[in-house]
Order: structure tokens, then C-alpha cells, then sequence
């Protein structure tokens, strides 16, 4: 099952490395002047690359490794989703992005000193580091398993460390002298790879199946195992629980409040529509992002359905019945379509895939490293040095440099935390790593909302509800409930109706604060 590159895949290798080489460099040439300019590419942005840059961001390995798996496991319903990811946007458009520029912010979570004061900013601001780390910590540590699976052959630790430390160190050097305009520009080239992989991949599937497409989509529209169609879009179930989060229920309600989160609470995302000239370039930016997510997402579903046809219908591909699929790789669970590539694939598209998956693995990274910068540097550190005198933008611009090495060192320490967890822990960690934001999302919608839309709230309030947030979606685990709860008693919801009830209860309790409320100018 060992993969081994043949020169075709080491061509595209180099290749990819000599173009992110190339724009590196030339996007760095022009170090930034101000904090302005290397956290917000100077406000001079261009639509389409901001609104491909958030499609990126939004992309990561895991939606590399896991469509496919949904695609073949599954149907089209996870496209659904996508109803939320509407609502969700036109809601961040009018009520947020609007506010933002108005008060010329760098991070999100500015909007909150206004109402509450600086300590509600940088409260704000550490639960999205904290999610952050455990998330793109865990997203990195699949990518890198991926990478040590077909360039070095092994999962042994020193080759996934390896992978770790190369995926850090190729995202930190492309991004640190040029800040925010060097991420969107990688965004854009990453994107264009991951999307190329995809559609050499459906090609390859295609040529590969002796049958054509109308006996292919038959085949899809009445599954042996299953009495749902896989081509099925809208799925009715009322299903709370983790198989029930794709249905439009589903998609109507936390898919809403996640989306909202993601772009408009999230800096990862967020700090792309704020390099944008004004508010309205910020918000067409984020509608087209949302459009263009539809059919990317598709492909990586289409790859899982042809899969089911290459391994799960022997009558169409005139193989003998019976073959078993072990999807795993030294003992390591792999996916379906890394038991693909690792077994089927052909040469040059070996290398293509494995740059697929080391560009949205990157396009994830490098959001994560300046974003979590920014955040460390203008909510954190630089109201500490103001209040001495101190301001610098040259100093700032520094200090958000070594802010993404302190952010690189953390993600990638978490990724090999993982390695380690993944071995002495039944925690299922794909699961946690596709969900783990909910714990800070919660507790942020419940305080955004307060701020939004009534006139409740207090500083201390703020606090009670980005904890209680955290606390109540952490007790609705089922890891947790099996510790603290009798067999009975125990429940397992999906994560989208962890996000409503955690949502609900954090805007309660920051609502429920009276008084104390801070001017801006107290910061």
C-alpha cells in the first residue's frame, strides 16, 4: 500500500513549489509600512480575489479528504447546507460588515469594546484564539497524516512530524513580510490547485468506469445498500442527531447561526471582507464567495459518488463481487479517497492530489497564522504598549510578524499533540476537528446578538457568556455525558443543535447583565 512518487509526480512537485516561490517573492518585495497595510493588504484589495481568498479559507484538508467521503457515503445534501450559507451571509452583509468599516476596525471583536469596553474585546478575542489552535491545530495534523502517507510512506511519528513542520514552515515563509496581500494571493493559487486535483481526479474516475453516464447516474439513483437515492439534494428527516446535521432542518437553523459565525465573528474570515476599499466591495465579496462554494464543494462529492461506483458496484466495472476495502493505513483509519490514492491512482496525478492536499491545507494555515496575529497584536498587545506611549507602526508591523511565528508554533504544536492523542485516545478526532469551533461560536453569537439587537448586556455579562457558551456545548458531548451522566440520561445531538441551544443559553445570560455598559473611549 506504500505509494511511491514517480518522476511525473515529483515534476508537479516542482512545479508548485517554483510558482509559490515566485508570488512569494514577488508579493513580498514591498514590506508594509503600517499595521493597516500587512492586517488588511492596505484596503485595496480587488473583489474577486477576496471572495475566492474566503472560498479558501473556508476550504481546508479536511474538505479535501472528507467531501469524497461524504459523496460515498452519503448523497448531495450536504450542498443544502448551503441555504444557511445564504441566509447567513445577507445577514453579515447588512448587520455587520457595515459596522465594521464605519468603525475602521482590524479585528472583529472591536465592535465589542463600543459597547463593553476593551476587556469584552480581548475576552472575545481569546476564545477565538483557543478555538482557533484546537481547530486548525486538528486540521493540520490530517493534512500532514496525508502527506506522511504518500511522500514518505510511513505514519511513524518522525515522518508526520516532518510533514507538520513542512506545512508550517512553507505557510509562516509565505506569508511573513507580506501579511494579508501575500495570504489572499496564496488563496487564490491554492484554490486554483486544489480545484484543478479535483477535476483531474473526476477525469481519471470517469475514463476509469466501463460505463456510461446514464447507466452511472441509474446506478446513483437506486443504491443497492441504501434505499435513498445518492443523488438526493434536500433531505426532510427530522434527525437531531450526528447523521441528522446535513438535513434542511438542520440547514435552516445552525447551519445559519454557524455561517454567521464563520464570516462575521471569525477574524479567519472575516479580515478578508475588511480588506476590501468599503463595506459594500466587503459584502459582494462575501456573496460571491458563497456561489462559488456550491459547485467546488460538488466536485469533491462527485469523486465520492464515482467512488462508490469504482468499489461498491463490481457489476458496472466487470470485477468479481465480494472484494473487501480495509480503509486503513498502518492501523490508521483513512478515508475512502486516500485508500484511493494510495492504491489506485495513476502516476502524475499522485503528486497532484498530494499538492492538492498541501494547498488546502495551506490556504487553511496561512488564513489562521496572520488572522490569529492580528488578533494577539491589536486586540492583546497593542493596547498594552498604547497605554505606555508607545506607537510605532513599525514596531506594530513587527510585533505582527512575530505574532505568526507564535501562532505557527502553537498550530503546529497542537497538531503534534493530536499525533500523540490519536494514539492513546478513542476521541474521535475528525469529528471534534470539523466541530471543535462550536464551543467558542457559541458563547460569541450569544454576545454579538446582545450587542446587535437589544440594549442588555455588561462587561461582566460578556464574560459569563462566552464561558457559559463553551461550557454547555463541552456538556452535550457525549465523551462528557458518559462521565457524568447514567446510561440513561445520556443524549447525542448533532453539532448544529449544540450551536442553537449554546447560542440560546449565552444570549440569556449576556443579556440578562445590567449596567456597567463602557464607552469606546474607556479602552
Amino acid at each position: 500500500m506504500h505509494s511511491q512518487f514517480a518522476w511525473q509526480d515529483w515534476l508537479v512537485f516542482a512545479a508548485y513549489f517554483v510558482v509559490m516561490a515566485s508570488t512569494g517573492w514577488y508579493y513580498s518585495r514591498q514590506k508594509a509600512a503600517t499595521t493597516a497595510d500587512y492586517f488588511l493588504g492596505g484596503n485595496k484589495m480587488p473583489i474577486w480575489m477576496v471572495a475566492i481568498s474566503v472560498l479558501a479559507t473556508s476550504q481546508s484538508a479536511a474538505t479535501f479528504l472528507g467531501g469524497p467521503d461524504q459523496g460515498y457515503r452519503n448523497d448531495f445534501s450536504y450542498l443544502a447546507t448551503n441555504i444557511g450559507a445564504f441566509i447567513a451571509a445577507f445577514g453579515v452583509a447588512i448587520f455587520l460588515i457595515p459596522r465594521f468599516y464605519q468603525m475602521r476596525v482590524t479585528t472583529v471583536y472591536e465592535l465589542l469594546e463600543q459597547r463593553f469596553g476593551a476587556a469584552a474585546k480581548r475576552q472575545a478575542g481569546i476564545m477565538y484564539l483557543f478555538g482557533r489552535v484546537f481547530a486548525s491545530g486538528a486540521r493540520l495534523y490530517m493534512a500532514a497524516i496525508a502527506v506522511a502517507m504518500i511522500l514518505f510512506g510511513d505514519i511513524q511519528a518522525s515522518s508526520v512530524i516532518s510533514a507538520i513542520v513542512i506545512l508550517t514552515l512553507v505557510g509562516l515563509a509565505y506569508s511573513f513580510v507580506g501579511g494579508l496581500k501575500s495570504v489572499i494571493v496564496s488563496d487564490v493559487i491554492q484554490c486554483a490547485v486544489y480545484v484543478g486535483a479535483a477535476l483531474f481526479v473526476i477525469y481519471f474516475l470517469a475514463v476509469s468506469i466501463p460505463a456510461d453516464w446514464s447507466t452511472i447516474m441509474d446506478a446513483l439513483a437506486n443504491p443497492t445498500d441504501r434505499e435513498q437515492s445518492k443523488l438526493t439534494l434536500f433531505d426532510w428527516r427530522l434527525d437531531f442527531g450526528p447523521t441528522g446535521v446535513f438535513t434542511v432542518w438542520s440547514a435552516i437553523t445552525g447551519f445559519v447561526l454557524l455561517n454567521i459565525a464563520a464570516f462575521g465573528l471569525d477574524q479567519d474570515m472575516t479580515q478578508r471582507m475588511l480588506s476590501c476599499k468599503d463595506a459594500k466591495q466587503g459584502a459582494s465579496a462575501l456573496i460571491w464567495s458563497v456561489v462559488m462554494v456550491i459547485p467546488v464543494m460538488a466536485l469533491f462529492i462527485i469523486i465520492g459518488l464515482l467512488l462508490y461506483v469504482f468499489y461498491q458496484r463490481p457489476d458496472l466495472m466487470m470485477t468479481e463481487a465480494g472484494q473487501s476495502i480495509v480503509q486503513s493505513f498502518e492501523g490508521e483509519q483513512v478515508t475512502i479517497f486516500m485508500y484511493y490514492v494510495l492504491n489506485e491512482i495513476p502516476v502524475g496525478v499522485r503528486g497532484l492530489v498530494t499538492v492538492g492536499v498541501i494547498a488546502a491545507a495551506l490556504s487553511t494555515l496561512n488564513s489562521g497564522l496572520n488572522a490569529m496575529s492580528s488578533v494577539l497584536v491589536q486586540d492583546l498587545y497593542r493596547p498594552f504598549k498604547e497605554k505606555r506611549g508607545e506607537h510605532s507602526e513599525a514596531h506594530f508591523v513587527w510585533a505582527g510578524q512575530m505574532g505568526m511565528v507564535v501562532a505557527a508554533v502553537a498550530l503546529s504544536g497542537m497538531a503534534i499533540l493530536c499525533f500523540y492523542w490519536q494514539q492513546y485516545s478513542d476521541m474521535p478526532l475528525l469529528a471534534f476537528a470539523l466541530s471543535v469551533m462550536v464551543f467558542s461560536y457559541s458563547g460569541l453569537l450569544g454576545v454579538y446578538f446582545t450587542t446587535l439587537f437589544t440594549k442588555g448586556g455588561s462587561p461582566r455579562s460578556v464574560l459569563a457568556a462566552l464561558l457559559t457558551g463553551f461550557f454547555v456545548t463541552l456538556a452535550m458531548q457525549p465523551y462528557i455525558q458518559s462521565l457524568l451522566l447514567p446510561q440513561e440520561w445520556q443524549f447525542n445531538l448533532g453539532f448544529t443543535w449544540q450551536l442553537c441551544i449554546g447560542t440560546a443559553i449565552a444570549f440569556l445570560v449576556c443579556w440578562a447583565g445590567r449596567g456597567g455598559q463602557q464607552p469606546a473611549q474607556a479602552s
